[in-house]
């Protein structure tokens, strides 16, 4: 066991994406898992795929402590598009829902300090049947950069996986070109998937700052224990090439619907602070309750996220519905780790764990702390035990900071 965490911290990444862009995982808020394509503002006004959602989901990322605590894109998915290009072949929002028009979106998205991020489609369609970019990459990626994008969604419907190889690093050569630093964020593995194939992971992270490689995520527990079930798979060996500048994507943060309860919630947030995922929220942040809203400002929790090695975690063991994570983390030495109950029963575990276990493994102590809570638990050597008590479907998020021999 010793030996495997060593090797675990000690990984390096050689694959990445060097635009400079996505150095940690990237923070912000996405439409799509809370409002997906509603486009009837006749009758949904504050719910539809709109320039007024937008402008209200900035104004709430900068007035309510999202913007100070690092989320920084506001993300329109799919949807907002008219149904075809305009004359000149450029990509136009459509004009009832977004009577400004992208650029001013845009505009107002940065007045607040915020990035602005878009969704297209490889293919010839998005997955909402609006104009897709094939056969338009060049185009798309300039109309792009002349609106001010800071961040671009390629999804992957309505095309061929085997033209993916050659077209993702299309787009990105074509993103490059434009002289505008845009995040690309890619749909490109989620499609190998999907058809039970294995994604070229290294050319993939050559490309991609950030992939989706699992289906989309839901409003409910079940499906966010599927997408870590998934991740402890890592099939493919997709931990392997995430570090700074290319991150795996397991989709949204969903904290703050109507899914999960409040310990499901802190679950959700610690593993994606474990996994180095990025933290999209989608969620209305205009009905955010303040619980909820904790768990997504926990200043600690994101730290361990934004961990400037951008080391993912793995799972170290699995065993009756509880899962161990590990993840190396500054300061050198130090870890933070998830112990994961996945099960529902209404009593819940009391565990001694082996510190070694948990990723302490250096021959000095390590001061642990409970994350969400802040509260101190000890101070602990690699042979000590620690005692830990995990509620039905929740999580103990731990970090042990390394005092040294």
């Amino acid at each position: 066991m010793e030996k495997v965490l060593l090797l675990l911290a000690g990984v390096s990444v050689l694959y990445a994406l060097d635009n400079g862009l996505g150095r940690t995982p990237p923070m912000g808020w996405n439409s799509w898992e809370r409002f997906r394509c509603n486009v009837d503002c006749d009758n949904d006004p504050e719910n539809c795929i709109g320039e007024k959602l937008y402008m209200q989901m900035a104004d709430r990322m900068a007035a309510d402590g999202y913007k100070d605590a690092g989320y920084e894109y506001v993300n329109v998915d799919d949807c907002w598009m008219a149904k075809e290009r305009g004359p000149d072949g450029k990509l136009q929002a459509d004009p009832k829902r977004f009577p400004s028009g992208m650029k001013a979106l845009g505009d107002y998205i940065h007045s607040k300090g915020l990035k602005f991020g878009i969704y297209e489609d490889f293919g010839t369609q998005t997955c909402g049947g609006f104009p897709g970019s094939k056969f338009f990459m060049e185009t798309d990626a300039q109309t792009f950069a002349d609106w001010g994008v800071d961040l671009l969604k390629l999804d992957g419907c309505y095309s061929n996986i085997e033209d993916m190889t050659s077209g993702y690093p299309i787009m990105e050569f074509f993103l490059n070109k434009t002289g505008r630093p845009i995040l690309y964020s890619c749909s490109w593995p989620a499609y190998f998937v999907a058809y039970k194939k294995i994604p070229d992971y290294k050319a993939i992270a050559k490309s991609c700052n950030i992939w989706r490689n699992y289906d989309d995520i839901q409003d409910s527990w079940d499906s966010v224990t599927e997408i870590v079930n998934y991740y402890a798979k890592n099939e493919g060996n997709f931990f392997e090439v995430a570090g700074p500048g290319s991150f795996n994507d397991p989709d949204m943060l969903i904290i703050g619907n109507f899914g999960l309860s409040r310990d499901q919630q802190r679950a959700q947030m610690a593993m994606w602070a474990i996994m180095a995922a990025p933290l999209l929220m989608s969620a209305d942040l205009r009905k955010m309750d303040p619980y909820s809203k904790s768990i997504l400002l926990n200043k600690d929790v994101i730290a361990i996220n934004q961990d400037p090695m951008g080391q993912p975690g793995s799972i170290i063991l699995d065993m009756n519905q509880i899962q161990i994570w590990f993840r190396p983390v500054m300061p050198k030495g130090s870890a933070a780790f998830a112990v994961l109950y996945t099960g529902s029963y209404g009593t819940p575990e009391k565990l001694s764990l082996k510190c070694e276990t948990l990723g302490m493994v250096g021959s000095g102590g390590y001061n642990v702390t409970e994350v969400f809570d802040g509260r101190y638990v000890g101070m602990f050597k690699s042979a000590d035990n620690i005692n830990i008590t995990v509620n039905p479907s929740g999580v103990f998020l731990g970090k042990a900071v390394y005092l040294g021999n």
